[in-house]
């Protein structure tokens, strides 16, 4: 993993768990730099808390909401929150201000939308195609596989933002937006295996299911179903090779944070294949249960569990602030799966009730998330979060 100090010089930042335990000072020089990131920051959590509370709305609970937020919390989520902390995250790593252009965009067209100002997709769209030159600046330097999946990614995303702003339904681009995460997170996952040293035959495979998801992905302009049943055995077989040769399957042994890391990957990849069987199982619908069941399953199940395992060690590369592992970070990360049981219990025998409980609770998760990652910038007290030594009697 890159120091900090070459995160401020501009060199990729990395997630490597393995080294997550060690803490360093965060340089003077980009001191200045932390609360521009932190206004941009800012926008991600209004696109969020927007997009949690527009959710709740949807699935029947009765808020003071406008109605713009309850029509896009998909954008709200997939572009103005994640789309904004991945613009971010690569324009930290990259050190240019060009770079900026992608979560300043992304993150105002939230607020956009949030008034419901058509300008708001447009900016999204802009959002997009700045991170998609950061990739390619990325790529540039760095010329790899897992550069070039994470790439074409961005790629997934900008295809996505024009083809909403074409006039396309939001049940049609989600796919294009799940691309954008499961690329990123797979190319972030498969840097990570140099470590492991797989024979060549493995990551082929691996490379494979991306090839396999890709062409999924593109049969969906044509023929949506089946496109969407190709990305969903795509979705298993990536969920299986991270699960079997992910770095997780072996940091899990560890203690501390290396190993709530892994818990929190290896809980997501379960999610993963959940939503690429339920994807073969309906294909493309469009609305109900079984809509709600597959996108929350890869967006909050999947893409929210690698968020909890990987926040503490991007906020302190990205804001400065050392976040400190404490044994609560258990807690939302608990929360978060066994309210995402819940809600799927509901939607697969219909049960309202649980649907919307289990909706508060992902949300109520989110939030917890947030606390204890507030709590866990607090110095901790030596011995604080280790068990009482038993004396001897």
């Amino acid at each position: 993993m890159g120091s900090l100090n070459d995160v401020c010089r501009g060199s990729r930042a990395t997630w490597v768990e393995v080294t997550a335990t060690e803490t360093a000072a965060f340089p003077a020089s980009c001191l200045g730099r932390r609360a521009s990131r932190l206004s941009v920051g800012v926008l991600a959590m209004l696109a969020l808390l927007a997009a949690l509370v527009g959710g709740l709305a949807r699935l029947g609970w009765s808020l003071p909401v406008g109605a713009s937020i309850a029509a896009f919390h998909g954008p709200l989520m997939v572009a103005g929150f994640l789309g904004t902390v991945v613009g971010l995250e690569r324009a930290v790593a990259l050190g240019r201000s060009w770079a900026y252009g992608a979560p300043i965009a992304s993150g105002l067209g939230a607020i956009a939308l949030m008034m419901n100002v058509q300008i708001g997709a447009w900016l999204m769209a802009l959002g997009s195609g700045f991170t998609v030159l950061a990739l390619a600046e990325v790529v540039r330097r760095q010329t790899t596989t897992f550069t070039i999946i994470m790439a074409v990614g961005a790629l997934a995303w900008l295809v996505g933002q024009i083809t909403w702003l074409a006039g396309q339904p939001i049940h049609r681009v989600v796919w294009c937006w799940a691309g954008f995460l499961v690329l990123t997170i797979a190319g972030e996952r498969l840097e990570l295996t140099r470590l492991v040293r797989l024979r060549l035959s493995i990551r082929g495979a691996f490379i494979i299911a991306v090839a396999v998801f890709l062409a999924g992905l593109s049969a969906t302009a044509i023929a949506p179903r089946g496109g969407v049943v190709i990305m969903g055995l795509a979705l298993i077989a990536v969920a299986v090779w991270l699960g079997l040769f992910d770095i997780a399957r072996r940091t899990v042994r560890a203690s501390g944070l290396p190993r709530f890391i892994a818990v929190a990957l290896l809980a997501g990849y379960v999610w993963l294949a959940v939503a690429g069987a339920l994807a073969v199982r309906w294909g493309a619908v469009e609305t109900g249960p079984a809509y709600d069941a597959v996108l929350h399953a890869l967006f909050v199940g999947f893409v929210f569990s690698m968020i909890f395992g990987h926040a503490p060690i991007i906020v302190p590369a990205v804001v400065g602030v050392p976040i400190h592992y404490r044994p609560a970070f258990y807690s939302h990360l608990g929360l978060l799966h066994v309210s995402l049981i819940v809600r799927m219990a509901g939607d697969l025998t219909f049960w309202l009730p649980a649907r919307q409980w289990g909706g508060m609770l992902n949300a109520l998760a989110i939030v917890l998330f947030f606390a204890n990652t507030a709590y866990g910038t607090r110095v901790p007290t030596p011995g604080a979060d280790r068990p009482p030594v038993p004396q001897r009697q």
